[in-house]
């Protein structure tokens, strides 16, 4: 058994209970109709960690994902992810990149919003960039719904999102995900994009 641990790690839902445990959270196990997940209390917001699987040209792509419904402002809308060797290509047909005067970070990633002011503001944050410079893949979104088939949300609800691809099962990777979700939502409220209290919402 020893053998097989070392070759394979620990399972998802041993993992998953121990950070609940560690984060003081709450860990909901998986049944026919929903998912497994983690839920954790930060201030005034409840950040869940779950799973969901694409299908896409007979190939199924896992992904985990971190979300936190809260009560937005002014339908500030962003989204943050890594650059790749399409990125030239996309910014130079056009594709909207908005540069926040962090020379690396600019680099490293792609930054999309609906108000430039406040996307640099957000990203002046030097805890927050560097923790998600930390991440080799992943995209960080403000988002005022979840496709056709996820919840809608009240009118003055938004949802902060952390998505990296695969199944994750690495406890300092996971833990790392959940502090940068806390700090990004608290930054929100700093400048402005958020209120500090409690949705009616709930994933």
């Amino acid at each position: 058994m020893g053998k097989l641990l070392d070759w394979f790690g620990p399972n998802r839902t041993e993992v998953w209970r121990k950070l609940s445990a560690e984060l003081g959270g709450s860990y909901t196990p998986r049944t026919w109709r929903h998912r497994d997940r983690v839920e954790v209390a930060h201030a005034h917001w409840t950040i869940t960690l779950d799973t969901y699987t694409v299908h896409a040209n007979n190939a199924h792509v896992p992904f985990t994902r971190l979300r936190a419904p809260f009560l937005n402002t002014d339908q500030f809308r962003l989204k943050i992810y890594r650059s790749s060797v399409f990125s030239a290509l996309g910014k130079w047909l056009g594709m909207q990149d908005i540069e926040v005067g962090a020379m690396e970070f600019d680099s490293d990633f792609i930054i999309k919003s609906n108000d430039e002011r406040k996307v640099r503001a957000f990203c002046k944050n030097i805890e927050l960039r560097r923790m998600l410079m930390a991440q080799k893949a992943i995209t960080l979104s403000v988002e005022d719904h979840e496709g056709w088939f996820g919840p809608k949300f009240p009118a003055d609800t938004d949802e902060l999102r952390v998505v990296v691809r695969g199944h994750l099962r690495d406890i300092e990777r996971l833990r790392a995900l959940f502090n940068l979700l806390a700090v990004a939502l608290d930054q929100l409220c700093d400048i402005g994009a958020a209120y500090e209290q409690k949705p009616s919402f709930a994933l």
